[in-house]
């Protein structure tokens, strides 16, 4: 009968223990996903940035001499990411159905050449994109500039509410993990409340009876941790393998930054945890324990 009854409590202890490792690796591994997001953030603004073109159109007279030194001096220019050149006839191939409605009524190609430019992100603001625009614009061969401003705009302004509320979410849900993570290790110090009481019945100090019990809690949270990593990097090389513009794996210094906090955070938070968990029950009176 004893036998059956230790079997017992030792299912129930590995029961929560293990409910004590799986809400510590569920908890980090949310709060280590969002951490990427946030120390990524500016990558992912990079990109979408500089995906919004601007298209530098030439006038009917300007000669290739001209629009290849315009070429050159994009290339050396400090703000321009790439640039391509769009000649008249290559645009025409790109519009079919404008060449065709064109050609009814016109002997001679309607478009311009032009340069196709991609921006580098930090001058992809309305008053930088505005002083480029008009720096462009002296050379007297530009015939017109377009790009969409509206875009640019949203995209600043969202991407600024985006990161604002990862972090509100970021802070929450840092909150709720030391909420769950104390409830289950105070779960799991429960089972040995008779044990912690006769202890100290018998003259064992606090610091005594409690020690094994951070330990305890120090290597679950361990545990929790190192499962938490082990996703979040498996969720890095996936990342990088369907955004590797983004070379999320090979800036590694700020992933391996996320993971050790995520690391610290599960020890640090698992021995707090157990610590007050387990001062509580040194403080209970007997007749409290039942």
């Amino acid at each position: 009968m004893a036998s059956s009854f230790e079997k017992f409590q030792k299912r129930r202890v590995i029961s929560s223990y293990f409910s004590v490792v799986l809400c510590i690796f569920i908890v980090l591994t949310l709060l280590g996903a969002l951490g990427l997001f946030v120390i990524n953030t500016d990558k992912i603004s990079g990109y979408v940035k500089e995906n919004i073109p601007m298209t530098v159109y030439f006038k009917r007279d300007a000669s290739d001499s001209i629009t290849k030194a315009f070429g050159t001096r994009l290339a050396n220019s400090g703000y321009v990411k790439d640039h391509k050149f769009v000649s008249k006839e290559d645009a025409v191939k790109n519009n079919p159905d404008l060449m065709e409605d064109s050609a009814l009524m016109l002997d001679e190609n309607p478009l311009m050449d032009s340069y196709d430019i991609h921006l580098n992100s930090e001058y992809v603001q309305a008053d930088s994109i505005k002083k480029i625009e008009v720096e462009l614009r002296s050379d007297l061969a530009v015939g017109d500039i377009s790009y969409d401003n509206v875009l640019v705009d949203l995209a600043n302004e969202n991407i600024k509410k985006i990161t604002f509320w990862i972090l509100v979410i970021s802070g929450v849900l840092a909150f709720i993990a030391m909420l769950l993570i104390n409830s289950a290790l105070r779960l799991s110090i429960f089972s040995h409340r008779f044990t912690i009481k006769t202890m100290q019945m018998v003259g064992a100090t606090k610091s005594f009876i409690r020690r094994p019990f951070v330990w305890k809690g120090i290597k679950l949270g361990l545990y929790g941790a190192l499962l938490s990593i082990g996703a979040l990097i498996y969720l890095v090389y996936w990342l990088d393998g369907v955004f590797p513009m983004l070379e999320i794996w090979k800036d590694w210094i700020p992933t391996a930054i996320v993971l050790g906090g995520v690391l610290a955070f599960g020890i640090i938070i698992a021995l707090i945890s157990t610590f007050f968990a387990t001062q509580r029950f040194l403080n209970l009176r007997t007749d409290d324990l039942y």
